[in-house]
């Protein structure tokens, strides 16, 4: 009994509507988590967990707070059995400035090894002729993530993500509408092109991919050196500014975006 046990709906239809339905309790119960955690954690109440969360291990340990840190995120996630919930629940206390985001990044690849339990779990739950698979697979997943920690955290300087994350920051509290873009970008258009790209054979994709990747360390040299040092640049490359404006800027879009959401307004 169900439901739908009595729908003349087909079982596609059911599914749909049973996947909106999910993800409308899933982000409401995640906005409230958020509005609940806000009106919370303020006062007296955020310094204490400032402290906490934010002082380092005592020399000479003090090295090893990343990786304690790795090991209370991956434990929470375990608690909680969702990384979703646990990432939901710190971002308001950095954006709150409890918890800074130097603490929040091994917390949060931490919380990406918890939430790997879950799949090791159920592939431990799984039959005897499919444990060999299952198991494979969730072991899989457990060693990528593994993985990416390896390539992004030990070294100070690999720690990319983390100032990619202050700069998406500052770029989206000046131009709101530039998260909905990056997420469109980055999770959608981007890996759907590459996806199409492949399908032609690996011979297309190296022949596109190539030069487009030439290109993004092209800039990000040329950007380094613009901000450290320019006198080692030609002086027309010392700035974009030889560029169009929509090359190197986001204020001409950000123009046109703004008056198309004053036109959808009813005063215009």
């Amino acid at each position: 009994e169900h439901l739908f046990t009595d729908t003349p709906l087909p079982d596609l239809a059911v599914g749909l509507v049973l996947l909106a339905g999910s993800l409308v309790v899933l982000c409401t119960c995640l906005i409230l988590l958020v509005k609940l955690l806000n009106s919370l954690l303020k006062g007296q109440v955020a310094k204490a967990i400032q402290r906490v969360i934010n002082t380092d291990l005592p020399h000479p340990l003090s090295w090893l707070t990343g990786y304690f840190a790795m090991v209370v995120g991956a434990g929470m996630t375990f608690v909680v059995q969702s990384s979703s919930v646990f990432t939901s629940a710190i971002t308001p206390l950095i954006g709150l400035g409890v918890i800074s985001i130097e603490r929040a990044y091994p917390l949060t690849l931490g919380s990406n090894i918890g939430t790997t339990t879950t799949a090791i779990l159920a592939a431990l739950a799984s039959p005897g002729d499919k444990l060999a698979s299952s198991l494979q697979i969730a072991l899989c997943h457990f060693f990528f993530n593994i993985s990416g920690i390896l390539l992004w955290y030990p070294l100070p300087f690999t720690r990319l993500p983390i100032r990619m994350a202050k700069a998406l920051g500052e770029r989206t509290a000046k131009y709101r509408w530039f998260a909905v873009l990056y997420l469109l970008t980055g999770f959608l258009l981007l890996p759907s092109l590459i996806f199409a790209i492949s399908m032609a054979g690996w011979r297309v994709l190296v022949g596109v991919g190539t030069p487009f990747l030439g290109l993004l360390v092209f800039v990000g040299l040329v950007n380094a050196l613009q901000a450290h040092s320019p006198g080692r640049l030609p002086k027309w490359l010392q700035t974009w500014d030889f560029l169009p404006a929509w090359m190197h800027s986001l204020q001409p879009l950000d123009r046109v975006i703004t008056q198309a959401t004053l036109c959808c307004r009813p005063e215009c």
